[in-house]
């Protein structure tokens, strides 16, 4: 004899997922916390690897490229480069500190009460040191070819205006920017949770495919702690000329 087991309905009621409450605007009170000095940590630390990684691709492609026109990594390796190290940073970072390593994304989410002004202030701070520190780091290695090849900094190329540069720097930021708010928006994770998004991949993908189209252009920014760091260790007129179009 079998018996038959009769399940209620289960009703939901309200959202299908849990929106975080805003951050306080001014956050004081993290000031007391050891996970805020240490997210400020991963920060620095993480965007020190990702400039010395970079730099270091750039400046060695450069150098192997002007041996021999066929060598180097050449513009899709560069991009991989940067799109890699987002890719496994954020990765690294995001239970740390959310994997910022960038100033206009700490920006935006501060825009969207995501994290408040001292943690973002802060943040910027930690990620510019980082970034100067990091593309020291390849000066201190790759002295003379570093000084000869453009040092990483961002100028705008021959061919373009700075008008030109600037948009393609805009468009860049905001599909950067975009990715971040839509990979970890929580309505994703509650409704897609069939499909397996893992956060750190679309915007390291994003960053990929932004310098595949902006290299030629601006060397790609999109990063105003990357362009920052390059341009204070590289000391150029033109990086600095350039620099508030490559942020």
């Amino acid at each position: 004899m079998t018996k038959e087991v009769s399940e209620e309905p289960v009703h939901h009621s309200g959202k299908d997922y849990v929106e975080p409450p805003p951050a306080p605007f001014l956050g004081l009170g993290e000031l007391k916390q050891w996970g805020f000095y240490r997210a400020i940590i991963a920060e620095f630390i993480a965007t020190l690897l990702f400039l010395y990684v970079t730099v270091a691709t750039v400046i060695g492609h450069k150098k192997l490229n002007g041996a021999d026109q066929c060598d180097g990594v050449g513009l899709l390796g560069i991009a991989w480069a940067f799109g890699g190290m987002i890719f496994i940073l954020v990765y690294c970072t995001a239970g740390i500190s959310g994997g910022h390593i960038n100033p206009a994304v700490t920006f935006g989410l501060f825009l969207a009460r995501k994290v408040s002004l001292i943690r973002a202030v802060m943040y910027m701070v930690a990620q510019s040191l980082g970034a100067i520190c990091g593309v020291g780091l390849v000066k201190a290695i790759m002295k003379s070819p570093y000084n000869h090849l453009g040092g990483g900094a961002n100028t705008v190329a021959p061919g373009y205006n700075k008008g030109t540069a600037l948009g393609a720097e805009i468009i860049g930021t905001f599909v950067l920017v975009y990715t971040v708010f839509s990979a970890t928006d929580p309505k994703r994770n509650a409704r897609d949770s069939h499909i397996p998004v893992l956060a750190p991949l679309p915007i390291g993908f994003a960053v990929f495919m932004v310098h595949l189209a902006t290299i030629p252009i601006t060397g790609t920014g999109i990063n105003p702690a990357r362009s920052f760091g390059a341009a204070v260790i590289y000391n150029n007129k033109k990086a600095w000329d350039d620099h508030v179009i490559s942020c």
